[in-house]
């Protein structure tokens, strides 16, 4: 059969296209022999063109449904919810491309459901999608992280705004404890489209988290589709946090709420001040060479600096800086805060990915973008529930 330019992918079905008639292949002694047998189909949403992105639907007439069962390829069983009245059952995802589906019934025939049993089976198949779209979640699964780290999860393809919606009731978040916190849509600083889900305070420490997202079979806007789905989990370690006191050219590290230490430092300069308010630690590097060309300083310098920890993706560093004769004297970096070697160890060591640093009593005037690294909390509660696509 031709299919014509634009037409979406269908369902490749082994026996009809669109609805799936299924024939009595055994009775069962739950009831009469006697009186009419149910007659029960399986739908696609759509109808006669089935369409990838549809749940499963299975309908009976002249009688009622018991049972319905639905497994994948994989050995996976599909849930769904049965009508009260077994007149349906309906998938609570849609179907996955590329995914053999095999469909086991049981209903009794009558108005009143107590005529004959019978029990029946249907196998189809999906077409493969022609584009995919895929993600990256941070954290990892199994992962232990700070108590300010966000959910954050990474698109390789941009998510159109009427698709995000759907995309974000299909990701669920729980922990233990019970947690408050929502979905945001932020422009990641690599211009790819994120979803972040954040807690409306830092998470307790010790607390299990897990993600799931049921986004097999969803559209994401340019033909591309989601193949499969994702589920993950991570754990939240100790409360360990860092506030910079610009002014004092000091760091001093909590744990638990209480001062453990105190590290003095060198922040950036009147020219270029560091980056205020609450960042999160993305990411850490023993050994890292400081080209001032990445930060917008031509070929000013190639320096060797090791014990690197990463708060914003447009470089705002903490880390060691033996060239600098001003340690905890001056505040003269281009932004970063500069320590000795064996103190930016101490705070590499201290501070997970995921932990907070706060930046205080800096002249700078900059809005830091929540893309720009794990920013969540450069918002408020307010500001950040209003990212959602939900309405």
């Amino acid at each position: 059969m031709h299919v014509g330019p634009g037409r979406r992918p269908a369902l490749l079905i082994s026996a009809l296209l669109g609805s799936l008639a299924l024939t009595a292949c055994g009775g069962s002694g739950g009831g009469s022999d006697a009186g009419p047998e149910a007659k029960v189909a399986v739908t696609p949403a759509g109808g006669g063109e089935a369409k990838l992105g549809s749940p499963i639907s299975v309908k009976a007439s002249d009688g009622r449904l018991t049972a319905v069962e639905v497994k994948d390829d994989k050995g996976q069983k599909i849930e769904g919810r049965l009508a009260e009245d077994g007149s349906s059952w309906t998938s609570n995802g849609k179907v996955k491309p590329k995914t053999t589906y095999t469909v086991h019934t049981t209903a009794k025939g009558g108005d009143k459901g107590k005529g004959k049993e019978s029990s029946s089976t249907a196998t189809f198949t999906t077409q493969q999608a022609e584009k995919v779209n895929k993600l990256t979640n941070t954290p990892a699964n199994g992962d232990t992280v700070g108590t300010g780290m966000p959910v954050s999860i990474l698109f390789d393809h941009a998510v159109a705004k009427d698709k995000r919606a759907e995309v974000e009731k299909a990701m669920q978040v729980t922990s233990e404890p019970k947690v408050e916190g929502a979905w945001g849509w932020v422009t990641d600083y690599s211009g790819q489209d994120r979803l972040d889900w954040r807690p409306k305070t830092f998470w307790p420490a010790g607390t299990k988290v897990s993600v799931k997202g049921a986004l097999g079979g969803l559209e994401s806007g340019e033909g591309r589709w989601f193949s499969r789905d994702y589920d993950f989990g991570f754990t939240v370690g100790a409360d360990r946090k860092a506030v910079i006191d610009v002014p004092g050219h000091t760091l001093t590290m909590y744990e638990n709420g209480k001062p453990v230490g105190d590290i003095k430092g060198s922040a950036g300069s009147p020219q270029d001040p560091t980056r205020g308010g609450i960042h999160t630690v993305r990411g850490k590097n023993a050994a890292e060479t400081m080209d001032s060309a990445t930060i917008g300083h031509g070929n000013e310098w190639m320096l060797d600096s090791k014990w690197v920890t990463y708060l914003t993706a447009s470089g705002t560093f903490l880390h060691s800086a033996p060239w600098n004769k001003s340690i905890g004297v001056e505040n003269n970096s281009h932004g970063c805060f500069g320590m000795t070697t064996a103190d930016a160890k101490r705070a590499y060591d201290f501070l997970p990915i995921g932990a907070t640093v706060e930046v205080k009593g800096t002249s700078s005037t900059k809005k830091t973008d929540v893309g720009n690294g794990l920013e969540v909390w450069q918002e408020t509660w307010e500001q950040w529930q209003k990212r959602t696509a939900l309405k």
